[in-house]
């Protein structure tokens, strides 16, 4: 039994909810079919044949290809990065603040962190543009590989949904 309507859970991912309903569905337990309504309101969102399969950030997905069926990491503009297994950050566009003229674009003067000590990366999807992620780390530091998602263990473990099929890569 659903406790929340489609029309509700696709406000919800837009964010146009009413905080009290927001308030009531963050604060209740889960039902069976939310997972699957946040993914109808993801991919009504989208203009890519692709199926998502998770989504990793406010436009950036984890997608069974339409052609390949290879699960890749994909911007909801439909730019593909790379398999969901690699590093999308390498695949981005990356600005780096690493002067006090870049970063006190962010910060006021004299707040601003130690670029000896710290740098900003910014990762933009390299088609539309959209932010995806910033770090902050010491100059010197590779690039962060967030998480590799066990997407079949979530699929079976926790939503108690058949996982999506996927061709090996």
């Amino acid at each position: 039994m659903s406790t929340y309507t489609n029309e509700q859970v696709a406000h919800l991912v837009e964010g146009s909810l009413d905080w009290e309903t927001t308030f009531r569905m963050l604060s209740m337990p889960k039902d069976e079919s939310r997972f699957e309504r946040y993914l109808a309101a993801l991919q009504a969102k989208v203009s890519f044949p692709d199926r998502i399969v998770l989504p990793l950030g406010p436009h950036m997905y984890i997608v069974q290809s339409a052609t390949t069926k290879k699960w890749v990491i994909k911007c909801d503009c439909g730019h593909e990065f790379c398999g969901f297994l690699d590093n999308w950050k390498l695949h981005a566009a990356i600005y780096v603040r690493d002067t006090e003229e870049a970063m006190t674009e962010v910060y006021p003067k004299l707040m601003a962190p130690d670029t000896q000590w710290q740098v900003y990366r910014e990762y933009y999807c390299p088609a539309c543009g959209t932010m995806h992620d910033v770090e902050a780390p010491t100059p010197w530091y590779p690039v962060i590989h967030d998480f590799e998602p066990d997407i079949e263990a979530f699929y079976k473990e926790w939503v108690h949904l058949p996982v999506p099929e996927r061709a090996p890569d």
